[in-house]
């Protein structure tokens, strides 16, 4: 799957967004822009709940049971470990909507593109 992603974005004519949970720092580690976007597990259950339709709070708690199992599973396994890139840019969306979540990576776009212009 890495050489597949890897060469999509070489194939790309400008150059690809991309999103998981490896990207920055196994994918793409020399991205030009790494975001590394967080949020409390709770809220993460109750965003995935109200994708999902669930309301009922032992269906939330399944939900954040799952989500603590994947991260710890995810942050502890050898191969590609979850993890922040050291160069990436840290965005703790807890406190925001996704319009905002949008803008703060459009922001961050527009300031490497500023840098790696000039």
């Amino acid at each position: 799957m890495v050489e597949l992603q890897r060469h999509s974005a070489e194939e790309a004519p400008v150059g690809i967004v991309a999103e998981g949970r490896d990207l920055g720092t196994v994918v793409f580690p020399q991205a030009d822009l790494k975001v590394f976007l967080t949020a409390s597990a709770g809220i993460r259950a109750t965003r995935r709940a109200a994708q999902l339709g669930v309301a009922d709070p032992d269906g939330i708690a399944a939900i954040l049971a799952d989500i603590e199992r994947r991260d710890a599973a995810d942050s502890g396994r050898a191969a590609s470990p979850l993890a922040k890139a050291d160069d990436a840019v840290e965005v703790d969306t807890t406190g925001m909507s996704p319009e905002e979540v949008i803008n703060r990576i459009i922001g961050l776009v527009r300031e490497r593109a500023a840098v790696l212009a000039s």
